[in-house]
């Protein structure tokens, strides 16, 4: 590829006051650093705290900043899917509002773009959580590649680049979590040529993950299995009920 990618890129954001302005200003100055035309948009999915407030006041001094916003908490797949309906550029990059990963480090998924990828994905180098986390997560993702058969070696890494074109038009339906499967299993379905990257991840600096309770990763469990059931049976079987 000889020219810079126009990126589009976002960040859910629940919660977040504490981390969300450093986040889009990282992001913006490796972007700029590396000659890209780009956007920024920070989805704010009905935060309780001042991430609002933050956000806009940043609006004012970061033109290149839009923010949207979820009057109530809808859900991190809600939240995921209104950035991705949001962004105008032909590629697309989204990263979490919490700050466990990076964002300065989206030159690392930009290099490697070219003609002949679609999808820049990121692995987690080591895991920034205590080591129950650490259980859960990597069991999770065993689960969701056997499951799903997915290609990839970190599919609850939510630091990826991906062209517009490469999802397609159908829209994406998880309004939690396991929208990453659903996203990353509909690349796959697509034909989209995947590299991997490794970046980094850190101890949450601020407030308390959403999914590491014991209701939450239940609830996760039967929308997996529902998820699983759609994409794998039904579209397969469209008679099945």
């Amino acid at each position: 590829m000889n020219s810079k990618p126009r990126i589009s890129v976002f960040f859910p954001c629940y919660n977040d006051e504490m981390t969300i302005v450093g986040l889009v200003e990282d992001a913006s100055a490796a972007l700029e650093r590396l000659g890209c035309d780009h956007e920024v948009i920070v989805v704010n999915d009905g935060s309780r705290d001042g991430s609002l407030g933050v956000l806009l006041d940043l609006q004012t001094r970061m033109t290149r900043l839009r923010v949207v916003n979820h009057e109530i908490n809808r859900g991190y797949g809600a939240a995921l899917i209104s950035g991705i309906e949001s962004a105008n550029n032909d590629w697309i990059f989204y990263t979490d509002g919490d700050g466990q990963y990076d964002a300065s480090e989206i030159d690392r998924l930009v290099e490697l773009v070219s003609d002949d990828v679609d999808v820049v994905q990121g692995f987690k180098i080591g895991r920034g959580d205590p080591w129950y986390r650490k259980v859960i997560g990597r069991t999770y993702h065993h689960v969701v590649k056997t499951l799903f058969r997915l290609p990839i070696r970190d599919t609850d890494c939510d630091f990826r680049l991906f062209r517009r074109s490469s999802i397609g038009d159908a829209p994406l339906q998880s309004t939690s979590g396991v929208i990453c499967v659903e996203l990353v299993h509909r690349l796959t379905k697509n034909g989209a040529r995947f590299v991997e990257v490794g970046v980094s991840h850190h101890h949450r600096p601020h407030g308390k993950s959403q999914f590491f309770r014991i209701p939450t990763i239940s609830r996760a469990a039967v929308q997996l299995l529902s998820l699983w059931w759609r994409l794998t049976v039904k579209e397969r079987n469209p008679s099945q009920s």
